[in-house]
Formats: C-alpha cells, structure tokens, sequence
C-alpha cells in the first residue's frame, strides 16, 4: 500500500489517497499515519480515498478489532469522515467498518467519489493534483 496526504489549510481538510494492495499490516500503518497528520494540522474534516486500491487483503476480525479502538482522527462527534470507496469488495470492507463504528462515529460516512463527500459537510474540495 501506497499513501500520500493533502491538506487543504484554509479549510483545515485532510485528504488521504491510498493506492496498491491494503493488508492489516498497512491499514495499521495508514492508521497511525492519520492520528499524526490530523492532529499536527488540527483537520476539521477528514477524506480517505480508497479508489486506487486494488486488493483489500484485510480479515473481518482485523476491521472489527479497528472499530474498537479510538479513531484515527480524533474528535469523532465534531470531525467528519469520508470513506471513498467505489468498487463492491471496497465499498463491503468500509459499509462493515461503518455499521461497526456507528454507535461512536456519528460523522462517519461512507461515500462513492471524493466530490459525493462535499456536500455532507460544509467545506470546499481542497486543491488537488487529481
């Protein structure tokens, strides 16, 4: 797995893009690499596009295991968060993931392109090199 952050200062949007294969290991590794940026940028609002993902190889014990522990970006009932996932084994893992996290990330959505996630909040895309 391959992932690289933007972020969009102006109005405080972390955007993640992931790309390649997602096993447990790298969505651990991807994970921790939110609760950094988030907190170093102090993002208001959240995006993970998993659109160029091309394997999930993550176990439905892992996604539950995930959906116990505090989120990555922290702040859950005041931050939005937008999965991307426009393919069926992606869309799957995130509807299980959010069904799982939905008592404690009220905020949390998930959505089929990165603009479909805009309008659920009230900031504008950031800049991206899409």
């Amino acid at each position: 797995m391959v992932y690289r952050f933007e972020f969009d200062p102006a109005n405080k949007i972390l955007l993640l893009r992931v790309e390649g294969r997602v096993t447990d290991e790298s969505f651990t590794e991807g994970y921790w690499a939110v609760r950094k940026y988030s907190t170093e940028t102090n993002a208001k609002a959240g995006i993970w596009d998993l659109t160029s993902v091309t394997e999930f190889a993550v176990f439905p014990e892992f996604i539950r295991g995930l959906a116990d522990r505090e989120p990555a970006m922290p702040d859950a009932t005041r931050r939005p968060r937008f999965f991307v996932a426009p393919t069926m084994l992606g869309l799957g893992i995130s509807r299980m993931f959010e069904i799982a996290v939905e008592h404690e990330n009220p905020l949390f959505k998930i959505v089929l392109s990165v603009d479909e996630g805009w309008p659920h909040s009230t900031f504008n895309p950031p800049t991206s090199n899409r």
